[in-house]
């Protein structure tokens, strides 16, 4: 290693936060360490007006990263893990998971205190399908409309009025110093999280040997085993930004708890179920449960959203 790191990041104030936290934290382990960013606007940064499953997904928003890395202009990319898809493209791993911060799902509104005060036909935007889904079988009585941009633009749209409330990461909210904005943490029964939310993951070549060693420092064991579970979880599933998946692992002691989540659209449909096992089994557990939802019958529903035929 010549003692610099390039990092590979979105321009968005929440990726350069992550981005920035992830050099202190290399600098602090690696006195004399250089490391740099190169800031990238990503394809799905540049288009907002559409939600995430008609434009292709949340790949949009790192395939320039891994090109980069792949390029060899940048040495590691960091990444929300909640935006990555379940398959990394050959030659990169997850070189290192950060310890968790807060996974759960907050809501926001300017004038109700709690999503059960919200009333009947309350205007609630997200541009999630995992929140769509959850928020409409919850209450079929709100109006669900599409809610795109970065966090500060999200924020914006909803104090002019444009919405009565949205749902957002606390994670997210809390890195950029918006905490106060937060009515209610949503707890993972009432809106259960992203694959990975709240999870700070670093992105490199698997044949880096002196980029391993390097991140090796950061790495967080405990983060790392819910991760895999809930990414064998959606792996299974074939999960993308076009299916509502949802999944979340505890860990109890040597144990891992695993609850997982398939839905509709429209919310008229919810697959969901859980299971536990040893926590050195995590993958396997991700991956049994998984076969457990598609059992129950949420194949032909997966199936139906990834051919585009809708709700």
């Amino acid at each position: 290693m010549s003692g610099q790191v390039r990092i590979a990041t979105r321009r968005s104030r929440l990726a350069i936060w992550q981005a920035e936290h992830v050099a202190a934290r290399l600098v602090a382990v690696h006195p004399g360490l250089v490391v740099s960013l190169l800031p990238i606007v990503t394809e799905g940064d540049r288009i907002q007006d559409r939600t995430l499953a008609a434009v292709g997904g949340k790949g949009l928003f790192i395939k320039e990263l891994e090109t980069a890395l792949l390029a060899g202009d940048a040495d590691i990319a960091v990444h929300s893990m909640k935006d990555m898809p379940a398959a990394l493209p050959p030659g990169l791993i997850i070189g290192a998971a950060l310890e968790r911060a807060d996974p759960r799902d907050a809501f926001i509104s300017p004038r109700h205190d709690s999503f059960a005060s919200l009333p009947n036909g309350a205007r609630v935007g997200t541009s999630s399908l995992r929140r769509q889904s959850q928020l409409r079988h919850a209450r079929p009585d709100l109006e669900i409309l599409v809610l795109r941009g970065n966090v500060e633009t999200r924020l914006g749209k909803l104090d002019a009025g444009e919405f009565d409330a949205t749902v957002l990461a606390t994670a997210g909210l809390e890195r950029l110093g918006l905490g106060g904005r937060i009515r209610e943490r949503l707890s993972p029964r009432q809106m259960m999280p992203a694959v990975g939310q709240g999870v700070i993951g670093i992105e490199c070549p698997q044949s880096n040997a002196g980029i391993l060693a390097l991140l090796a420092p950061l790495e967080h064991a405990a983060t790392r085993c819910r991760l895999e579970a809930e990414r064998a979880f959606a792996a299974r599933l074939g999960g993308s930004c076009q299916s509502p998946i949802a999944a979340y692992a505890e860990l109890a002691g040597e144990f891992l708890q695993l609850r997982g989540l398939v839905g509709s659209p429209d919310g008229a449909t919810i697959f969901a179920d859980g299971i536990t096992g040893p926590a050195q089994d995590a993958v396997s557990l991700g991956t049994a449960l998984a076969e457990r939802l598609l059992d129950a019958g949420a194949g032909p529903l997966l199936r139906s959203l990834a051919m585009g035929s809708g709700h």
